[in-house]
């Protein structure tokens, strides 16, 4: 999950630089809901692994 984030926030930097605003926009927002997935699924496999 964290490499897909850095995937596309790398694509939204290459985007964006190039002048493609609305691709750089898109795919900053997926990134931003593929981080905040990946920091939910590691808190909770975190509590799960104290509970073993």
């Amino acid at each position: 999950m964290l490499g897909w984030t850095i995937t596309f926030i790398v694509l939204a930097v290459i985007a964006g630089v190039l002048g493609f605003g609305g691709i750089a926009a898109g795919a900053a927002t997926i990134a931003k809901i593929c981080f905040f997935l990946f920091l939910v699924l590691f808190v909770v496999s975190l509590l799960r692994g104290r509970r073993l």
